[in-house]
């Protein structure tokens, strides 16, 4: 088997929201949007990441701006490719221009299909990647959040990204039952706007959801009644408008999406083996990813579990700590291909 200088690979977490880039001996060192402005006419990339994202809803005709990643998976291929080619120079910036290509180990959702896989790992190696190794996102999490995933014992950890939320059981460096349910941070949002637009006739943008939903969301009912004001454009007089809204109308509007995650974890939890459940309850749920900082969610998962659940210490971070951690294990993963995805084990 080859050797690899881990000097040279990266650590990808790329993800529907947000793309990070792990270095070896430095850590995260990219953490920006996935989102990439292109000129529609030239064909030419005018912006890719923060630069990007802060162009949503203010462009001319002739700017497009894309999020080429959807539900956890490649939606736009060529810009995908192109945004990840970006950041590896990102994270490179200070080697050599004569520098090998390095070894990439990219996550991928743990209900991903074949096809979407071969997608993710062409893209990767589009972009300047020597190699590129698929992990499944929960076990990545799993490792950045410091759970024995290596240990005959059990660990559970839910990621809820931007565009999946990953549920898993994880034994003995393997995942034993997962769910990955496409319901996640972006369907918060989605259901922002459409309360706001149903309740106030009112259209509001991606990022005013987005920032209700970091301001007001709550899961379950919360216990202040705090207020803010949203702006946006009145469907009925095509003007622009201000209204307040409180954070027990956004909590509400949060309820399904909220519900759909606690479904999934006890579905989970329902087909765990007596052993590993055991386990679980006595070492707790593990909750990552972005959608892990919404208020109160630990609390209602572990009420409807009736188990303990707890916040990694670095949710936004923790899949791709865990993806850079998990190159030093390449050899591990090529002798069990099951801890890459589901899609692997067909």
């Amino acid at each position: 088997m080859a050797k690899f200088s881990l000097s040279q690979d990266l650590g990808i977490d790329l993800g529907t929201a947000n793309t990070l880039v792990f270095v070896k001996g430095k850590g995260v060192v990219v953490r920006e949007p996935s989102v990439v402005a292109t000129n529609v006419e030239t064909g030419q990339v005018e912006a890719v990441g923060s630069d990007a994202r802060n162009m949503i809803g203010r462009t001319p005709g002739n700017i497009r701006v894309i999020r080429p990643m959807k539900d956890g998976v490649i939606a736009d291929y060529d810009t995908t490719a192109t945004m990840m080619k970006y950041y590896i120079k990102q994270a490179q910036r200070n080697r050599s221009s004569f520098a090998k290509k390095p070894n990439v180990m990219v996550c991928v959702p743990s209900g991903i299909t074949m096809v979407e896989e071969r997608a993710v790992i062409d893209a990767t190696k589009q972009a300047g990647a020597k190699e590129a190794f698929p992990i499944a996102e929960p076990f990545a999490a799993a490792i950045g959040a410091g759970l024995p995933v290596w240990e005959p014992t059990g660990s559970m950890i839910v990621d809820i990204g931007g565009g999946t939320t990953e549920v898993a059981i994880i034994s003995l460096g393997g995942i034993v039952t997962s769910q990955s349910i496409r319901t996640a941070g972006d369907d918060m949002d989605e259901a922002i706007t459409q309360y706001i637009r149903k309740t106030y006739n009112l259209m509001i943008g991606e990022r005013s959801a987005e920032q209700l939903k970091m301001d007001l969301g709550h899961a379950g009912v919360p216990e202040g009644d705090e207020e803010t004001e949203i702006r946006g454009r009145d469907l009925l007089t095509g003007l622009p408008k201000t209204i307040s809204v409180n954070a027990k109308e956004i909590s509400g509007a949060l309820a399904d999406t909220v519900s759909a995650i606690v479904d999934a974890v006890k579905l989970t939890l329902e087909k765990t083996p007596p052993e590993l459940a055991a386990d679980i309850m006595d070492r707790g749920i593990v909750l990552s990813g972005g959608g892990a900082m919404l208020r109160n969610l630990d609390s209602v998962i572990s009420e409807e579990t009736k188990m303990p659940v707890f916040v990694a210490e670095n949710p936004l971070d923790s899949v791709a700590i865990g993806t850079g951690k998990s190159l030093e294990f390449i050899e591990h993963f090529r002798a069990h291909p099951h801890v890459f995805s589901k899609a692997t084990k067909k």
